[in-house]
Formats: C-alpha cells, sequence, structure tokens
C-alpha cells in the first residue's frame, strides 16, 4: 500500500494538542483513515475515523488497517496524575508501549508532544521523564522521528493549570521576557503545534529533529 494510503494513528486524541491534531487530520483533503486510540469511546463520527478503545495495557489485540504515522500527544501533569510513579506510568511507560507496538505494526515515522527542556539528567521529575522517554524513543530504530518541545500550552483545557494561566498573562503583558535565549519558552497555542506536527508528517525527514517554539511556529504557518 502506498505511503499516502495509510492510515494515521492519533494517541491522546482528546488532550488540547491531540484534540487539535485529530481535528486537523479528518479536516484534511485526501481519503486515509485516522485512527484513535481513546480510553473512552467519544460517540463522534466521521467517514475518516476509526475509533479504538483501549486502557493501553493490551494493544496487540487492536485491529486496525496499515497506518504510517504515529502522533503520540499522551500526557498529564504529576499534580493530576497523583503522584510521580502515576505521572511517569502515562507520560513515560505508556508512549513507548505505544511506539514499540505501532513499530511492530509498520509504522515508520513517529510524532511526539514533549517539553521544552526535557533532560534526563533533570531534576525535575517532569523535565526528567519527558527526557528519560525521549532518550528512549530514539533507540527504537524508527525511520523518522519529530518530538515538539513547547513550553506552556495555550488553550481551553478541561482542567485549569495554573502554570498555562500564568503564561498566557505572560505572553500578552509582558512578550519582552522571551526574547534571545529565553524565546523558546515563550508560550504557545495549542493548535499551532497541532499545525506544526501534521505538517511535519507531510513531509517527514530521515532521523531524529527537535522542534522548539520558532521551528513550531515555521511549519504552522502555511496552515494559518
Amino acid at each position: 500500500m502506498p505511503s499516502e494510503e495509510r492510515a494515521t494513528l492519533v494517541a491522546g486524541a482528546t488532550g488540547l494538542v491531540g484534540a487539535a491534531t485529530l481535528n486537523l487530520l479528518l479536516d484534511a483533503h485526501g481519503a486515509s483513515k485516522v485512527i484513535a486510540l481513546v480510553r473512552r469511546s467519544s460517540g463522534r463520527s466521521h467517514p475518516k475515523l476509526i475509533e479504538r478503545v483501549t486502557d493501553f495495557a493490551a494493544l496487540d489485540p487492536i485491529e486496525t488497517p496499515p497506518f504510517g504515522t504515529v502522533f503520540c500527544a499522551l500526557g498529564t501533569t504529576i499534580k493530576i496524575a497523583g503522584s510521580q510513579n502515576a505521572f511517569r506510568h502515562i507520560d513515560y511507560e505508556l508512549p513507548l508501549r505505544i511506539a514499540r507496538w505501532a513499530q511492530s505494526r509498520g509504522a515508520q515515522h513517529f510524532v511526539l508532544v514533549s517539553a521544552v527542556g526535557a533532560d534526563p539528567a533533570s531534576p525535575n521529575a517532569y523535565l526528567r521523564v519527558k527526557g528519560e522517554l525521549e532518550r528512549d524513543l530514539a533507540t527504537l530504530g524508527y525511520p523518522a522521528v519529530d518530538i515538539f518541545q513547547p513550553s506552556v500550552l495555550l488553550g481551553a483545557r478541561r482542567e485549569f493549570r495554573p502554570a498555562e494561566w500564568i503564561g498566557k498573562l505572560a505572553l500578552q503583558a509582558l512578550p519582552f521576557l522571551f526574547l534571545g535565549p529565553l524565546r523558546k519558552y515563550h508560550a504557545v497555542r495549542a493548535s499551532d503545534v497541532a499545525a506544526a506536527m501534521v505538517a511535519s508528517a507531510r513531509q517527514p525527514q530521515p532521523g531524529l529533529r527537535r522542534h522548539l517554539y520558532d521551528s513550531i511556529l515555521n511549519l504552522a504557518a502555511p496552515a494559518k
């Protein structure tokens, strides 16, 4: 099956970035199917949408058409998860499990939402887990990997996240704080991250690429 006819898979399709990514893929021209891995049915109906309900513990029995690209937008915070172990399960174990499973199904391109400052040696637990995932994802041997490292994400969430609220205020009132080396910490709209992710999948490049604020905006620009 030619790559352009293969389906696309989205994990984390109900979150802020994941939902925006799913909408863009469903609205895109072409007949390619979009597979959404979800914990519970969204009740959504679309000719291109294939929804698969899973707890991510047993992915092997899931039946899907062949897919070439995986968008992984799974993520939470330590506070929302309830503990560091629960956070690690969602932000490290599940994405890596999905990456391995998808690779066994023939996926060639993995697109991940991470975070600016991700580093497996970071003293910050959140950034350390993100960095560990990036490090271990790079060892799987995917032909193409795009890792997006936004700072504070702007958009309407179901839950209130103080850091994102503060980031939004800073973006609007104190833009001069995010100049020079600090520019990568500039808050960014989730819709721009989603648009950049979809753009990266249209023309995947061999190897691993990381995208910070400016790269995200450059990739998203044609969609505006």
